[in-house]
């Protein structure tokens, strides 16, 4: 009868043992998983703030339409990008990734995506949706799409009107995407 106990109390440790050891695996694959995340977007961010190719000049504005649609404008515009607040941005934007409109990183955007985007920024709003555009407009921390009338306040007001009319966006969402979006570089949300 001991015998038996000391199997049962065995089996039961092994089991025991067993379980926890698994969890504790499962616990720092998931601590793991964050970590990963990060080295990835560590390596896009190097990458992006040594290799873009993004300009304010209105030369690069005009050069956009003959850019293949595969080509990305890549970069920050004004001020180096700074890794914390780049994160801050691509997370935040997560929140956004059913509306394939909202470019998902504002320092790597296709090519074909700012063209159409641009288009729209000529689309007449009815009264209330300018309403909902000049909110953002007086709310949003550049005070607009961008800092300057560069490309990006032609592709991210484009992307405002856009919103407003197929999206329902109110002032204050619009407000959000362009502070999660803004392409001028810096580590802090407000640059100017």
């Amino acid at each position: 009868m001991q015998r038996q106990y000391q199997a049962i109390a065995l089996i039961l440790f092994v089991l025991v043992a067993g379980t926890a050891y698994f969890s504790s695996k499962k616990n720092q694959t998931a601590e793991l998983k964050p970590h990963f995340a990060s080295e990835a977007l560590a390596a896009k961010f190097d990458y992006l703030s040594q290799n873009g190719n993004s300009s304010c000049s209105a030369n690069f504005q005009k050069s956009i339409p003959q850019m293949a649609d595969t080509d990305h404008i890549r970069g920050s515009c004004c001020s180096p990008m700074g890794l914390h607040r780049y994160s801050e941005q691509v997370e935040g934007l997560k929140k956004y990734a059913n509306i394939s409109e909202i470019p998902p990183d504002p320092y790597d955007i296709e090519a074909n995506l700012a063209k159409r985007l641009m288009g729209y920024y000529d689309m007449e709003l009815t009264p209330e949706e300018q309403t909902a555009y000049d909110y953002a407009m007086q709310n949003s921390h550049e005070k607009g799409p961008c800092c300057c009338k560069c490309w990006r306040w032609y592709v991210y007001g484009g992307l405002g009107k856009y919103l407003i009319r197929n999206y329902g966006f109110t002032g204050e969402q619009l407000t959000e995407v362009w502070n999660l979006s803004d392409g001028c570089g810096g580590d802090e949300e407000h640059n100017h």
